[in-house]
């Protein structure tokens, strides 16, 4: 190769390198896609259709031809509105699940319910009137049978609080008499106003008309100026006065005598007379 030629080749032009050519062209800035308007897609007799206007991509478009494609082959239910009858509204609760006599109503009560059969029975015909499902009406009745319950136990426990206060009150009152008042108060009352109504009479503070201080207190006053009366007589009276009561510790307490001396046979017995005497005045004996 003369010297000409070689010039000429070594003054060829370099080619770009592909790696830097790749490096060039390449950019790490995401392309950006051109924004397409979704109502641009509709075609144009459809354009004003208003229930495409809601639509703003072809995503939300898409998302509700699929949900509404899932509901073809599923029963419809029409609501009815203020010009609907009675008939149309019947037969909406029965597609909802209403049973199709007021006896179908079944409802899960314990043995000691207080609602009776004829309130069921009648609350199972208003039930079914106004289409309540079965879980419905069964809840309401779950519901005030809760209800009732609770005011049981709550008027139960006023009723008892009473007890125990005119207790209180009627043997400060009545002292050792206490007992024999008492039997004769609920013999004078129960022969004329009967125990069933004395036990279930409740007053408005709550308390039993047998148990009431005034009541007691007034039919114990009857008694005692009635104590002749075979109607109020009963028992023979058998306790003792304050006074005789006094006596008898007195005399059970005299110096020497078994009361004080522990070694005696009848120490015990002595003692424990002495106590009992001793409850009896201060009236401390449980109501029988």
């Amino acid at each position: 190769m003369d010297q000409t030629t070689e010039a000429v080749v070594n003054e060829q032009p370099t080619q770009p390198d592909e790696t830097t050519t790749t490096s060039v062209l390449s950019s790490d800035q995401p392309v950006e896609k051109p924004a397409v308007d979704f109502k641009s897609l509709i075609p144009q007799e459809y354009k004003d259709e208003r229930s495409l206007q809601n639509f703003s991509s072809m995503d939300s478009f898409v998302k509700s031809y699929l949900n509404a494609n899932r509901m073809v082959g599923l029963e419809k239910l029409a609501i009815p509105n203020k010009h609907s009858t009675e008939s149309d509204w019947d037969q909406v609760y029965q597609k909802l699940g209403r049973p199709e006599t007021p006896d179908e109503y079944k409802y899960n009560l314990p043995k000691e319910s207080k609602l009776d059969s004829d309130s069921l029975n009648a609350f199972s015909k208003q039930a079914h009137k106004l289409g309540l499902l079965p879980q419905q009406a069964d809840g309401i009745i779950q519901y005030y049978q809760e209800l009732a319950n609770s005011s049981e136990i709550d008027a139960n426990s006023k009723a008892e609080t009473s007890r125990l206060e005119a207790e209180k009150s009627l043997r400060k009152e009545f002292g050792p008499a206490y007992k024999d008042k008492i039997n004769a108060a609920r013999h004078l009352a129960t022969n004329t106003l009967g125990n069933e109504f004395l036990s279930n009479t409740l007053l408005a503070d709550g308390s039993i008309l047998g148990n009431n201080p005034t009541v007691v207190r007034a039919f114990a006053d009857l008694a005692s100026k009635l104590s002749e009366d075979s109607l109020v007589k009963g028992e023979p009276s058998s306790y003792l006065s304050m006074s005789e009561i006094n006596k008898q510790i007195a005399a059970l307490q005299q110096p020497g005598s078994a009361y004080w001396d522990k070694h005696h046979l009848n120490h015990e017995a002595a003692v424990q007379e002495v106590h009992s005497l001793i409850q009896q005045k201060n009236n401390e004996e449980a109501v029988e």
